[in-house]
């Protein structure tokens, strides 16, 4: 399991992070994601312990924790694809772009 580190302050390092979660346990791994054109790290980490006890400890712990003055979200991380896509406002279907069309179709209409 991973821990989901949000709203990091841009110029956190490695080494802030698992410095946080140091009092908990043996940190497995700790990644800070960055941008593949910037280089810029993304604001968000994820934070592996190494055994689950520990991690849940942290998640609980860490709730309204700070780093560099901005409040962390902490979390259980979910699997990459694991969250919903978002329904339609209306309610109505959702678009789709076709190859060769001119702008957005509607699923209701045959292809």
């Amino acid at each position: 399991m991973s821990i989901f580190v949000g709203n990091l302050p841009f110029h956190a390092e490695q080494s802030d992070v698992a410095e946080l979660f140091a009092p908990f346990g043996a940190i497995a791994s700790c990644n800070l994601p960055v941008e593949r054109e910037t280089g810029r790290k993304r604001g968000f980490a994820f934070v592996e312990m190494a055994e689950p006890a520990s991690e849940n400890r942290a998640i609980e712990a860490l709730q309204a924790a700070e780093l560099m003055g901005r409040p962390l979200r902490i979390n259980k991380a979910e699997p990459r694809g694991a969250a919903p896509r978002p329904e339609p406002v209306d309610g109505g279907p959702r678009p789709r772009y076709q190859r060769g069309s001119v702008g957005w179709e509607d699923r209701s209409r045959p292809l």
